[in-house]
């Protein structure tokens, strides 16, 4: 027999929770590819990104109060479209997301440890944040908090250090914002995406959260426009500091921000801040895909191995081990800090299936109106069309694996 989950979280902890998702994956790996392909105009995409971002919020939120269980759009996308579309959106979740748990523990490394030792430090950083998450959802809360809590003070450090200090050169009119196409600017806004899909964390959460009905909805909503004041703050000090050429070529854009505002002595603290976002990412990231896992598994959809409820702590236990396992291995073996497109390719994918899905439910259970889950579904595949065709490629390859995993997995339980 499965054990549910046990509903511990409130409002705010579900709100840090999102909130941890977004800006650790977003302030420090997003902004510099964005402005690489689409300049100055990588304003105009992460408006872009905000509203698509926005549409599949409000769809995400008004499945998640009828449907309060753990899985997000897995779920959501089995009851209202069938079994196949569920398990698109699951797989290209738990597959998307643990390509960028690896990245974000090489991000925390690559910011923290000594020359030489960024995979093994990754790999302990993996492990540490598993064992919190597996002695209960309420310690990865306390432990969100106390992360998103450091990370906004130190972004606040360097935004005002990197306004007090000396400008780059001006962002001229709206010839520079569109100089570099329109093309250019939906890619951006495809990458920036990466920085806003934390929210769905508050969605695969939904077994665990209390007054699920009314705390997801504002859950959503309100981590999301937090992330989105976060980043346009963070966009403008960067593009009015480093400009859109040196912050295309920035490897760490917000230690070159205080560098290039003359304040070098921040540095330290803009890396200590760059690798405890990750921290926080990495510890929502491991939450959000142990609970979606454990709902394929409940499905058949994965191993029924996974469907273990710890009878003490109440979390997926064997789900999360599994996961760090793999995680571990792909920090070790494989260099995943350059996965933003395709784990874009793969949360983009999910919130079509949300779109979609919202789109089917009755008046009853209606929140928003259908034109948010339209524009939402519309701005998904566009978003997905522009991505690189690196990304494009590599995501509809995974896809591809997982429908054949699942047809043979399906043939073995029917035979």
């Amino acid at each position: 027999m499965t054990h549910p989950l046990a509903r511990r979280l409130g409002l705010v902890d579900a709100v840090v929770i999102g909130v941890g998702s977004m800006v650790g994956a977003g302030v420090f790996a997003s902004f510099a590819p964005a402005s690489a392909v689409a300049g100055a105009g990588l304003l105009i995409g992460l408006a872009i990104a905000a509203l698509v971002a926005f549409c599949n919020a409000t769809s995400s939120a008004q499945l998640a109060a009828q449907y309060p269980t753990s899985g997000g759009t897995y779920v959501y996308g089995r009851e209202r479209l069938g079994e196949w579309p569920g398990f698109v959106a699951g797989w290209s979740f738990v597959i998307g997301k643990t390509a960028s748990s690896a990245a974000m523990a090489l991000v925390f490394a690559a910011y923290v440890a000594p020359a030489g030792y960024t995979k093994v430090v990754a790999a302990l950083a993996v492990v540490a944040l598993t064992a919190v998450n597996y002695f209960g959802i309420t310690r990865t809360a306390l432990l969100t908090k106390i992360l998103v809590a450091a990370v906004l003070t130190v972004l606040v450090v360097g935004v005002v250090v990197g306004l007090t200090g000396s400008s780059g050169p001006p962002v001229g009119g709206l010839a520079e914002f569109t100089e570099k196409g329109w093309y250019g600017i939906l890619q951006s806004a495809g990458l920036l995406f990466f920085a806003f899909a934390g929210y769905a964390r508050i969605a695969t959460l939904g077994e665990e959260v209390t007054r699920p009905e009314r705390t997801i909805p504002r859950a959503i909503v309100s981590a999301l426009g937090i992330a989105l004041v976060v980043y346009t703050v963070v966009a403008l000090t960067l593009l009015s500091v480093l400009g859109p050429d040196l912050l295309a070529s920035s490897t760490a854009p917000l230690v070159d921000l205080v560098v290039a505002s003359g304040h070098s002595w921040a540095s330290p603290v803009m890396r200590v801040g760059a690798g405890l976002a990750a921290l926080g990412a990495l510890l929502a990231l491991i939450a959000g895909i142990g609970r979606t896992s454990l709902a394929m598994a409940r499905h058949d959809d994965l191993p029924s191995y996974l469907t273990a409820v710890h009878p003490r702590y109440s979390v997926p236990h064997r789900a999360e081990i599994t996961l760090a396992a793999i995680v571990c291995i792909l920090v070790l073996l494989v260099d995943l800090r350059n996965a933003i497109g395709f784990s874009s390719f793969g949360v983009l994918l999910y919130y079509l299936v949300a779109n979609l899905s919202a789109r089917t439910q009755g008046p009853e259970n209606r929140r928003y109106p259908k034109v948010l889950q339209i524009i939402g579904s519309i701005g998904c595949v566009v978003l997905i069309a522009t991505l690189p065709a690196s990304s494009i490629v590599v995501g509809t390859v995974v896809v591809v694996l997982g429908v054949l995993y699942r047809l043979v997995r399906v043939r073995q339980l029917f035979t």
